[in-house]
């Protein structure tokens, strides 16, 4: 199916690009989220009408999208989760759990404005983008541990996931001790 895109989509287009998509995310993703519209002859021209607008509205979105990436781009959030010694999370985090992070912290970032390949399933620093506009990307610091001074820890550049083990030293004299005992007599 043909499309023309109303605003950029990743690995797709630009806006006023005529596009041959497959039926199904023409029909499941593109159109009901108003990304794009049928490539008809009526369509263009309604585009080609419509175009100022919409280039002016995708540039104050962008323009919006900005100036909350520049406030958001570095932040640390940290999330406390149970885990193992090895560090392996008894459970995970997922975008849905990032999203809500970041909004209680003030900015409005919806789920599927987390870019999240795979879930976090481990402790540690890991870096999360957040696209807030398909032009602008913020990137955030999601520090997982098991408590908040573990967190802390990690946030200073320890590595928890390795166990620290002990050697014993040897006695220089190997000397015997001897036990003062009653003597049988």
């Amino acid at each position: 199916m043909d499309v023309i895109l109303l605003e950029r989509v990743a690995k797709l287009g630009q806006m006023g690009e005529i596009v041959h998509v497959k039926n199904g995310y023409a029909r499941n993703f593109l159109l009901p989220q108003g990304k794009a519209l049928r490539a008809t002859e009526a369509n263009k021209k309604h585009f080609e009408s419509q175009k100022v607008h919409l280039e002016a509205r995708n540039l104050e979105r962008k323009k919006e999208a900005d100036v909350v990436a520049e406030k958001l781009n570095g932040q640390s959030f940290i999330v406390v989760r149970q885990a193992g010694e090895t560090g392996q999370l008894y459970g995970s985090v997922s975008s849905r759990d990032i999203a809500d992070l970041v909004a209680e912290a003030g900015f409005g970032v919806a789920r599927n404005q987390v870019v999240l390949d795979h879930p976090i399933k481990t402790i540690g620093l890991h870096e999360v983008v957040i696209a807030l506009h398909p032009e602008v990307e913020s990137t955030v610091t999601i520090n997982v541990a098991r408590s908040a001074d573990e967190a802390e820890r990690q946030a200073r550049g320890e590595d928890l996931t390795v166990r620290e083990t002990f050697e014993l030293e040897p006695l220089e004299d190997e000397e015997v001790l001897e036990v003062e005992g009653e003597s049988e007599e």
